[in-house]
């Protein structure tokens, strides 16, 4: 079959992507699926199997990370690969992450069905808790297969109930014994979801990163001191909650601070003892800090740092910081870059070239193979929340443009 007319099943991709809709689904039309969960498996399971029904060759490292081999002409050749995950953020979305690992999953179905043979071998992925919600930091698994991230201390990350992910991991039945390390690959794609607004308000279908933002975590410990706040007088109080409030407001005004090309967030806060009256004595908050420039974001955070150590020393509450992760921004390979550029004037889809603003498992293979990213619009810009779509027909055309990449780069 002439490999220019075949298109992938959109109405098969729909399926696939509510029956994992399903697992872990939320009331208002979303998912829970944490990483190394109940569901993170069961979602897991239904995809080794749909991977084994078209006789890819099915590898779980030691990460947990999943991949689907298909034969080329000669196997001696690095593959091209594409992929995604499958964990999802707490009540969030049905199409985050899994977008592209049923978009490669459909590539694969395709192939299959007609019969057509790549010189090169490809590969579908799903990587280990990408999201980093349950263990901190993101993007994990990825990270230690591209030896950016050390295996062991993944292992011993925890989650908020003290939980493991070496633990977790096996719990569920996805420590495998592959060692997790990189090896060669020819061609990365990785599809997925805007989760911006930019593709909709121009009426645009496929998005094509240059590349992505550069991601820095930070979490940020304070103690004060605990009292009953009725007889405790205003003055003195060592109140460690007032102090992460001045912090965060800090954070909010830190882009336009910086002059822009910035954003700054806080996004998760734990008080203790967590009683109304009761003065707080412990607070965890965390800071994300993302920007295309790596120089500004070191800037802004050494700026926003002196901050919280100038307004835990007036509050009289010691202050600890942990620089949990950093990842560079990531220029993807350009010739791959226009090769999605191509599959989509060939296929007539409109196009355009963009930034990601939000990380992907595409920063740290982007470290070790060509890379690029695929995007579709997100319907008003929403994600990471129940309420995310994107229409299917979007859907089947980001697919069309990942099969035709992958196959350009496969027969190279």
């Amino acid at each position: 079959m002439e490999t220019k007319q075949l298109r992938v099943n959109g109405k098969r991709l729909q399926s696939t992507l509510e029956d994992m809709a399903k697992i872990g689904a939320t009331p208002n039309g979303g998912v829970q699926r944490l990483a190394l969960s109940d569901e993170d498996k069961q979602a897991r399971d239904l995809f080794v199997k749909w991977l084994r029904q078209i006789d890819l060759e099915v590898r779980i490292d030691e990460m947990g990370n999943i991949f689907g081999f298909r034969k080329g002409k000669d196997n001696d050749l690095p593959p091209v690969m594409s992929g995604s995950h499958i964990d999802s953020q707490p009540k969030g979305g049905r199409f985050d992450g899994i977008l592209g690992v049923m978009g490669a999953l459909e590539v694969m179905r395709v192939l299959h069905e007609n019969k057509i043979e790549t010189k090169r071998p490809m590969a579908v992925v799903v990587w280990t808790n990408e999201e980093g919600t349950r263990f901190a930091p993101a993007m994990q698994c990825s990270g230690v297969w591209a030896d950016a991230l050390d295996r062991d201390w993944i292992y011993g990350r925890t989650d908020i109930n003290g939980l493991r992910f070496e633990d977790e991991l096996m719990r569920i039945g996805y420590k495998g014994e592959t060692p997790a390390q990189k090896s060669d690959v020819h061609a990365y794609y990785e599809y997925h979801i805007e989760q911006g607004p930019v593709l909709e308000r121009k009426g645009i279908t496929i998005g094509v990163p240059k590349g992505i933002v550069c991601l820095h975590w930070y979490d940020i410990y304070l103690e004060g001191e605990a009292n009953q706040v009725g007889p405790t007088p205003m003055e003195g109080r060592h109140d460690a909650l007032c102090a992460a409030a001045q912090m965060i407001l800090k954070v909010n005004e830190l882009p336009s601070r910086m002059g822009g090309n910035l954003v700054a967030t806080v996004g998760e806060l734990q008080n203790e003892p967590n009683s109304r009256n009761i003065i707080p004595d412990k607070v965890h908050f965390t800071v994300d800090l993302r920007s295309w420039d790596d120089e500004l974001a070191i800037k802004a955070w050494e700026l926003v740092k002196c901050d919280f150590e100038d307004i835990a020393k007036e509050r009289g509450c010691p202050i600890r910081i942990e620089e949990t992760w950093r990842v560079e921004h990531s220029p993807f390979d350009s010739k791959l870059v226009q090769n999605i550029l191509d599959a989509s004037d060939s296929l007539e889809y409109s196009s355009l070239h963009m930034v990601s603003g939000a990380g992907h498992d595409a920063s740290y293979m982007n470290q070790i193979a060509p890379t690029a990213m695929i995007f579709v619009p997100s319907i008003g810009g929403r994600s990471h929340v129940e309420v995310e779509d994107t229409k299917w027909e979007d859907c089947e055309a980001g697919a069309n443009v990942l099969l035709h990449s992958m196959l350009q780069s496969a027969n190279e």
